[in-house]
């Protein structure tokens, strides 16, 4: 059992990880190498040897390697990312990296996402130590850097240039998953992620002839690119049910008392309510546009523009999502990869599923325990080329009215102390057997 220190210590350090700025804004300008030495400071105090690493100097990463009583048991990878997104102080109630704790609440930019789940890891790992506990099978600690961009620097660089350290990992717990969902009637609910959609971020490039503003163009590279855009923004995709998802549909219609009528999916979402919102990012692929470039003043055509877009495909659904793309830009304009990454699912039978909710359950009696799919990605993408199926496992005991998916990438992030401390028994108690 976690002991009052470690509950008391995330939430000194989940304070502390957030007082320290690792804004990635994707241009490579992030340095995580602070945060990866508070962590690798207290992973020592722990007793553990960590190795801090870095593709790009100040882009730090942490592993160590906790030792299990069996050695014949396959290792278990537990990560978190030390990076963050953007935040503009004007925006928030308090200043984004104060990691101010007022009320019970533990506010700044990475509170769930995710110096959370990385001061979880600490302070169990640090209580284990005071105790004297050794886990089932070793455990491999891994903080990352440059998930909230490309990985490059942070899992990609750890799987690609030192396997060695994952040696002997199978399965794997990072984000987002075992939070509370709260259907409005009175049930929590904690989805556990065993998926992700892939990710195809793309640039999208329009030709044409470039002129004066004022003249007749029929090859206007703002109008072709303005209309593939307008194409991909406004396109239907067909539903697609993948294993997870339909895991997912068949436990929450249960829960319901609800026929999963796969036949007529649009009615099944209808029915299931507020729940709807855990699965109807991840019935389909997607492509949202984000971002656009073009012109440099008001009376010249450019002879080219482009456009970026947020591309999201379904395990087995990459051929159809290329495929669409081509037909929605047309002839006019190109498109390309500027960075892709594999869609995702693992096990449900796997033991290591019924032990996150057996831990779930013991410290949230009533808590419904659901599969579900990530509608966007975490590093368990670039530790699969490891071989290692990957889980969403940070559980938050979160009150109603609490909005932890509207807090991912948004104002006023923040987490309650309870919350965390409930984490902390969670990981305890899972990590220690499984």
């Amino acid at each position: 059992m976690a002991d009052q220190q470690a509950l008391d210590e995330v939430v000194e350090f989940t304070s502390e990880l957030i007082r320290i700025d690792t804004t990635n804004r994707g241009g490579g300008d992030c340095r995580e190498r602070p945060a990866a030495e508070y962590a690798a400071e207290r992973l020592a105090g722990a007793g553990l040897e960590p190795l801090v690493l870095e593709r790009t100097p100040g882009r730090g990463n942490v592993v160590a390697r906790v030792p299990g009583t069996d050695p014949s048991a396959d290792a278990l990878l537990v990560h978190g990312h030390l990076d963050v997104v953007p935040a503009e102080a004007a925006d928030w109630s308090v200043h984004p990296f104060s990691g101010e704790v007022r009320d019970g609440v533990v506010w700044g930019r990475g509170a769930v996402d995710m110096k959370n789940m990385d001061a979880m890891i600490l302070a169990v790992l640090r209580g284990w130590a005071r105790q004297g506990v050794r886990p089932r099978r070793d455990l491999v600690i891994a903080f990352t850097a440059d998930e909230e961009a490309s990985a490059e620097d942070g899992s990609g660089f750890l799987a690609d240039r030192h396997p060695e350290l994952f040696e002997g990992c199978t399965e794997a717990i990072g984000e987002s998953g075992a939070f509370t969902f709260h259907d409005g009637t009175g049930r929590e609910i904690y989805p556990v992620a065993a998926g992700e959609r892939g990710t195809g971020w793309l640039r999208l490039s329009a030709g044409g002839r470039a002129g004066h503003g004022s003249k007749v163009n029929r090859e206007n590279a703002v109008t072709r690119l303005a209309a593939a855009v307008t194409r991909i923004g406004e396109h239907q995709w067909p539903l697609r049910i993948t294993p997870t998802v339909r895991a997912a549909l068949t436990e929450l219609a249960e829960l319901y008392g609800l026929e999963a009528d796969f036949d007529d999916m649009e009615l099944l979402l209808d029915k299931l309510g507020p729940a709807a919102k855990l699965v109807e990012s991840t019935v389909r692929n997607s492509a949202t546009p984000t971002m656009l470039e073009a012109g440099y003043k008001v009376n010249v055509i450019p002879g080219e523009a482009h456009a970026h877009i947020d591309g999201r495909f379904l395990p087995g659904g990459e051929e159809e999502f290329e495929s669409t793309l081509d037909r929605l830009t047309g002839p006019d304009v190109d498109w390309e990869y500027v960075h892709r990454e594999v869609a995702l699912q693992a096990p449900l039978d796997a033991a290591l599923f019924g032990k996150m909710r057996a831990a779930v359950e013991e410290f949230a009696p009533g808590a419904h325990v659901v599969p579900y799919c990530m509608s966007g990605g975490t590093d368990a993408k670039q530790f699969s080329r490891l071989g290692i199926a990957g889980y969403g496992f940070a559980p938050l005991r979160l009150p109603e009215g609490f909005d932890y998916q509207a807090l991912f990438h948004g104002v006023d992030e923040r987490v309650p102390v309870e919350a965390l401390q409930f984490g902390v028994r969670v990981l305890d108690r899972f990590l220690r057997t499984a």
